[in-house]
């Protein structure tokens, strides 16, 4: 079946109209993605440089600094062109690649976050087993899991929205080209579209998460029940304080986007909760895993040492 669109390109209307707000807008939206991609960045090559990191947890978070940076370059240059020039025009195909390339890695990252409990729960519950567990094959079936899982689920959205017909009206309530927008726009049937937005992508993000609550409960209920000392409890509890922060700031924002019924109608809300997950999380995400990670900070003071005194120990 041929797409019959008429519509050429979509013009996206951004945050806010008001010149004095979009000046503030592009400042503070410079500085996260900047934090963002230097915050991750560096985390990947610390991860990949030191060899005492080359474990299953920093494995996986090189992984989720990569989703992070990808994440914030699908939507936030984009809109930070807004800030400066007004409403961006989008051709058809450059919507769609946006929407593919968002869906992809977002649930992508829904998918590992629930690996990386998984992982904390392995080494705090069955810790004389975490090396058998989790070995390098399993760490790495998990990462293409993830990876794949995103890619199947982004390109089903991608195709079923290739399909539709639009015309006339072409302005987009939003930053970026996201499924519910572009399905106020449509004229043809959408049934068939907010069917696979309410169950496959709701089951993308609920059935992960349905993984991470009950990893996490095991884990509290270790220990307290199989650790005596509070110093120990706070030890082992400290290991995953930073993944359990990351999935809280993660999975709020998509599960009040994603997991109520959608009539397609998207709302301001919807605006500013998907740019919490997309633009301000990514940025916090490093400043987390850094701060109350002492293994990071410390492989972090020796790469810098490295590269500052290349001759030195």
């Amino acid at each position: 079946m041929l797409n019959q669109t008429e519509v050429s390109e979509f013009l996206l209307l951004g945050l806010t109209n008001i010149q004095g707000l979009q000046h503030f807008f592009f400042t503070s939206f410079l500085l996260l993605y900047s934090a963002t991609l230097l915050g991750n960045g560096i985390i990947v090559i610390v991860v990949i440089s030191e060899p005492r990191l080359h474990t299953p947890m920093y494995f996986f978070l090189g992984n989720l600094s990569c989703l992070d940076m990808f994440l914030s370059t699908v939507t936030v240059p984009k809109m930070l062109t807004g800030f400066l020039f007004g409403h961006q025009p989008i051709s058809f195909g450059g919507c769609l690649a946006q929407l593919h390339f968002f869906h992809f890695l977002g649930s992508t990252e829904a998918v590992l976050l629930a690996g990386m409990a998984y992982d904390r729960y392995v080494a705090i519950c069955n810790p004389l087993h975490y090396a058998l567990v989790m070995s390098p094959r399993t760490c790495l079936l998990l990462a293409v899991a993830s990876w794949s899982t995103g890619f199947v689920h982004a390109v089903v959205h991608s195709v079923m929205t290739s399909q539709l017909s639009f015309c006339g009206h072409n302005q987009i309530q939003h930053f970026f080209c996201d499924i519910k927008p572009l399905l106020n726009l449509a004229c043809s049937r959408t049934r068939l579209n907010m069917t696979l937005l309410n169950v496959v992508t709701t089951s993308i993000v609920l059935g992960p998460f349905t993984l991470v609550v009950p990893s996490y409960l095991y884990i509290i209920s270790f220990l307290f029940y199989k650790v005596q000392s509070q110093e120990g409890r706070w030890k082992l509890f400290s290991t995953c304080a930073s993944h359990l922060t990351v999935v809280v700031l993660f999975y709020i924002p998509v599960l009040l986007n994603y997991t109520p019924p959608s009539s397609g109608n998207s709302t301001q809300m919807d605006v500013q909760v998907t740019l919490i997950y997309s633009a301000v999380t990514p940025a916090l995400n490093p400043l987390i895993y850094t701060l109350r990670n002492q293994e990071v900070k410390t492989a972090l003071r020796k790469t810098l040492r490295r590269k500052v005194f290349p001759g030195g120990k």
